[in-house]
């Protein structure tokens, strides 16, 4: 029961964020490191890849692969949140204090562990 809350929980926080790349592109934009081209579209790849990996989600046939295309899209976006910590960026128009920067790094890791545990087989989930 718990296990599945969380997914469904999961599920919305990651379309949430995959919607959010679209309606407000420039936040995400800031984050990415001058190193990466064609920030836009991956951007927009992004969102697409984080609502499409939560609805995957919903389904068990597509959950485990969902979950692992969740790890791999936290681990590909962290150097952005890197970026952020190291270059103290704002996020949007609103200016975050330092520390919180650095505090987001653990929570990729959360996330990542989240996500992982939707790879598990799970007949009660």
């Amino acid at each position: 029961m718990v296990k599945t809350i969380l997914r469904w929980l999961l599920t919305v926080v990651m379309v949430g964020a995959g919607i959010n790349h679209f309606l407000s592109p420039d936040t995400y934009i800031a984050m990415m490191p001058d190193a990466l081209p064609a920030h836009r579209e991956l951007v927009y790849l992004s969102g697409i890849a984080e609502a499409a990996g939560g609805l995957g989600l919903i389904l068990p046939a597509t959950r485990k692969l969902a979950a692992w295309g969740l790890i791999l899209l936290l681990l590909a976006v962290f150097p952005a949140n890197i970026n952020m910590a190291v270059n103290n960026l704002a996020l949007g128009d609103s200016a975050i204090p330092q520390w919180a920067l650095w505090a987001r790094l653990p929570l990729q890791v959360v996330l990542i562990a989240w996500a992982w545990w939707f790879t598990r087989d799970d007949k009660r989930a």
